[in-house]
C-alpha cells in the first residue's frame, strides 16, 4: 500500500489524476478536462483485482488465459470504483484497424455476458446507461466527449491505428453521425508506451513520416541508426487530433508510460507478452 501511495503522489501531473477506491484498493486514472465536464470515465491499472501471477491483479481480458470468474470480479470491482454497472458493458474486440461501432441499448452486455462484435477498434454511443470499454497494454487510448450532443467515444490507437489516423477518423465519424463540431470536443490521450521505451523499425517510421509534417516527424521519430527509431505515439496522436480540429485547451495528454511503470500498468513490451489487459471506460450516466 505504501508503494502504491508513493507512485500516486510521485506521478501526479496536470493531465492525469490517480484515484484510489478504498473498498478494494482499486486504483484508476481519470483526466481533468473530462472530469470537469462531468463525464464518468476511467483507465484501470494493475491494482485492486483478484487475478494472480503475471495477470495480477486487475486483468480485464477474458482472452489472456485467466480464470473467467476472476476477470468478471475484476470488472465488477472497477465498475463499482468508477461508477458503472458491469453487466451493461460493451467491450471492443480490437484488431489494430479503424472500424468504429455505434452502440445502442440492445448491445448491453456484449463482451461481458456474451461474445462481442469482432474487429472493432472504436466505440461510440449517445445512449445514457451504456458503459464502453476498450483494452490496452502499451497502445494509446483516445477518449472523446461531445458536450453539445452528449456523445462519448473511444478509440484504440496502436502504431497501425495511429498511422491510419484513427483519432482523426473518429472526429470525422462523430461529425458525420451526430453533427459534432471538432472545436467543441473534449479529448484525452491516455497512458501508453513512451518514446524512450518504444523502438520501431524503418517500416513503422516510414508510415509515420507519411502522415506527419516534417517538423513534427523530426520530434516524434528519434533516429538511432541501423534502421531503428524511438517513436513518440503521444506526440503523433496529439498532432493528429489537433489537425482534426480539436482545440489544444480541450486536450489532456498523459505522461505515464506503461513500460516504465510495468509493475503498476500492464505492458506488452516490458513483459514480452506475458501480461493482462487494462481498460479505458466511458459512461453517460442515465
Amino acid at each position: 500500500m505504501d508503494q502504491m501511495k508513493d507512485w500516486i503522489y510521485s506521478n501526479r501531473n496536470h493531465s492525469t489524476i490517480i484515484n484510489t477506491d478504498q473498498r478494494h484498493g482499486v486504483v484508476y486514472l481519470t483526466f481533468p478536462k473530462l472530469a470537469q465536464a462531468g463525464v464518468c470515465h476511467g483507465f484501470s491499472t494493475r491494482m485492486g483485482g483478484v487475478s494472480e501471477g503475471y495477470l495480477g491483479t486487475m486483468n480485464l481480458s477474458f482472452t489472456r488465459g485467466d480464470d473467467p470468474d476472476k476477470v468478471y470480479e475484476n470488472f465488477r470491482r472497477i465498475g463499482e470504483a468508477i461508477g458503472f454497472p458491469q453487466d451493461d458493458l460493451v467491450l471492443s474486440a480490437q484488431i489494430h484497424e479503424t472500424r468504429i461501432r455505434i452502440v445502442g441499448e440492445q448491445d448491453k452486455g456484449d463482451g461481458i455476458l456474451r461474445p462481442t462484435v469482432p474487429g472493432v477498434d472504436g466505440l461510440v454511443t449517445d445512449v445514457p446507461g451504456i458503459p464502453l470499454y476498450t483494452s490496452y497494454a502499451d497502445c494509446v487510448p483516445l477518449l472523446f466527449y461531445d458536450p453539445e450532443h452528449q456523445v462519448i467515444a473511444m478509440a484504440h490507437s496502436g502504431w497501425k491505428g495511429t498511422a491510419a489516423k484513427i483519432g482523426e477518423k473518429m472526429v470525422h465519424f462523430l461529425g458525420d453521425h451526430y453533427g459534432t463540431r471538432p472545436e467543441t470536443l473534449i479529448a484525452a490521450i491516455g497512458p501508453s508506451i513512451c518514446q524512450a521505451c518504444y523502438e520501431v523499425s524503418e517500416d513503422v517510421a516510414e508510415a509515420m513520416r507519411a502522415i506527419l509534417p516534417e517538423d513534427v516527424a523530426r520530434t516524434a521519430l528519434e533516429e538511432k541508426g541501423g534502421g531503428k527509431y524511438q517513436l513518440d505515439l503521444w506526440k503523433t496522436n496529439e498532432w493528429i487530433l489537433l489537425h482534426a480540429g480539436i482545440l489544444p485547451d480541450h486536450l489532456d495528454i498523459t505522461d505515464l508510460c506503461t513500460c516504465c511503470n510495468s509493475d503498476k500498468l500492464f505492458s506488452h513490451r516490458a513483459s514480452h507478452g506475458r501480461r493482462g489487459n487494462m481498460g479505458a471506460f466511458m459512461y453517460l450516466r442515465p
